[in-house]
């Protein structure tokens, strides 16, 4: 049986339940995926609401800024301007972070009272840094700042009011505090935005490589399954075939198997497939473990094969994990045996220590038809599964004839306690 790694679409979301609120209103362009779709949606709600606040809130700092110029049309003209270009701070976030610090730079010099309008500044700031533009924001800000400095101690003889004196240098401390506070919480959005993307990543990866692990498993406990009880039911409709005419009765007792091994396999094909259950199901039936030996050898006995067990060491029972390991390791070696070799006898030792399971399976051949180590995914299933374990297996031709598989199993690992039952949907 070919095995097949696909990746499951998908993973789970973030504990919190999905990107930072700072996201949530797209990313930058140029980006794909689901930011890049949220980016096509325009912030039409936020930048409403921010108009509104600048035009108001503008109306009530000019009470207290006499000594500025009234607010008129063209004032009213640049406070909405620089908000409105506030709409498509997503999709091009360098344009409008210039745009809003050099229409507030002509509102100022225009000698309009100081108000809410810097917030349109501070607003087209954050979303450039969040969206990764980070030296364009510093530029507007650091060419608002400059320009401030310009027009309120070198220009303003010749700008609107025209009979008002330099601003206290005090002011320009409040200013900086004012840039450097703006300019480190949009460095600390970013940050956190790049760290949030960067565990989703490593979310989805994980999920990916579960994914794939859980497939591989299950194509390797199909394979197993498939190969003895198809190999069973082979061998059994050769001597029905043969004996249908001389010998009746031996025919029947063939086609009993058949039957017995077919509906074995698939119970089994059904308790592999388990993980597309429902979730909350409960497990049908238990895996397979060294305990069902004697049902393999009584199967491997119908298909002609003798099947001699030897156990060695005091009986302890291994971890769920490796228990399924063993018991299929030594179904694949018997279906080897079956397939591949022309002897009809067959010994397996199970040897229990404190720390590993040792399991060997001989025969004593010659091969038939194809290399007794087989031309398909048997041994290296076994390997796979040995090696999920931290074991080692070795096959090889014996130098006296014959085949050899032998595998070290560590006794206490076991990657998940649920193993020794039916794989469930969270697996």
């Amino acid at each position: 049986m070919d095995e097949q790694r696909e990746g499951r679409p998908g993973g789970p979301l973030p504990r919190w339940g999905g990107p930072p609120w700072w996201n949530s209103g797209g990313g930058a362009e140029g980006t794909s995926g689901p930011g890049a779709s949220a980016a096509r949606r325009l912030p039409w709600a936020t930048t409403a609401a921010l108009t509104v606040f600048v035009q108001v809130g503008s109306r009530f700092a000019e009470r207290g800024q006499l000594e500025r110029q009234p607010l008129d049309t063209f004032a009213r003209v640049l406070l909405f301007l620089a908000t409105a270009v506030l709409l498509f701070r997503h999709r091009h976030p360098v344009p409008v972070v210039y745009a809003t610090a050099a229409l507030t730079l002509v509102y100022v010099a225009a000698g309009f009272p100081y108000g809410p309008v810097f917030l349109a500044v501070a607003v087209g700031c954050f979303a450039a840094i969040v969206a990764g533009h980070r030296r364009a924001a510093w530029g507007a800000v650091g060419g608002l700042w400059a320009g401030h400095l310009l027009i309120a101690h070198w220009l303003y003889p010749w700008l609107p009011p025209g009979d008002d004196g330099a601003r206290p240098w005090s002011e320009e401390l409040a200013v900086a505090v004012w840039v450097v506070a703006i300019v480190a919480v949009s460095e600390l959005a970013r940050v956190r935005r790049e760290q949030w993307a960067k565990e989703r990543a490593e979310r989805a990866r994980a999920a990916q490589r579960r994914a794939d692990e859980e497939r591989l498993r299950m194509a390797r406990e199909l394979h197993d399954v498939l190969a003895h009880s198809i190999s069973v039911i082979h061998v059994q409709a050769g001597v029905g075939l043969a004996l249908l005419d001389s010998d009746p009765e031996q025919a029947r007792t063939a086609l009993t198997t058949i039957k017995a091994a077919s509906k074995e396999a698939l119970g089994e094909v059904r308790q592999v497939l388990g993980t597309l259950r429902t979730p909350g199901d409960a497990p049908r039936a238990p895996a397979p473990g060294l305990d069902r030996l004697p049902e393999l050898v009584e199967q491997a006995g119908s298909a002609g094969l003798t099947v001699e067990v030897t156990t060695e060491g005091p009986l302890l029972q291994p971890a769920p994990g490796t228990d399924l390991a063993a018991f299929r390791i030594v179904q694949e070696a018997l279906t080897n045996v079956v397939r591949h070799s022309g002897s009809r006898h067959a010994r397996v030792l199970v040897r229990h220590e404190a720390a590993s399971l040792t399991l060997r399976i001989d025969d004593d051949g010659p091969a038939t038809g194809t290399d007794a180590g087989g031309s398909g995914n048997g041994l290296a299933g076994m390997r796979e599964r040995a090696a999920a374990l931290g074991g080692t297996i070795e096959a090889g031709p014996r130098p006296e004839g014959g085949f050899r598989v032998t595998a070290v199993l560590p006794r206490a690992v076991d990657e998940d306690p649920r193993a020794r039952t039916a794989p469930r949907e969270d697996q």
